[in-house]
């Protein structure tokens, strides 16, 4: 049986990950072992904080929309304009309104009066 010399292969898989942990400080980018602990901690982050992502847009969405529903009826909440949204037919997303809110006042007040008025009704 042959020797199997795995030098090539090794000094690969290492500089992979040296090369994941560029920039990091100190011996986080340079020591393999050190290196690997660090970008393995940091895939866990980032794992863990696309869904964090997800959660702080949709509250910040919710907060825009909120604010701007209350500008156009100090009595309107969100949660009664998601309600009048829904019994109106209207089926826009928090992502939409949060924008439509910031960028076209008038489209969303617009939106606000109809689902107003489908509550009332």
């Amino acid at each position: 049986m042959s020797r199997v010399k795995s030098g090539v292969v090794t000094h690969a898989r290492h500089r992979k990950v040296i090369k994941a942990a560029k920039g990091y400080y100190a011996a986080r980018s340079t020591n393999f072992r050190t290196a690997t602990q660090a970008v393995d901690k940091a895939q866990q982050y980032a794992t863990r904080d696309r869904k964090n992502k997800k959660r702080q847009f949709r509250a910040l969405w919710i907060q825009r929309i909120n604010a701007a529903v209350r500008l156009f009826d100090p009595a309107f909440t969100y949660s009664r304009l998601i309600d009048g949204l829904a019994k109106a037919g209207i089926e826009v997303d928090r992502k939409v309104l949060a924008d439509l809110a910031v960028h076209e006042p008038e489209a969303f007040n617009a939106i606000a009066g109809k689902a107003r008025d489908a509550l009332a009704a």
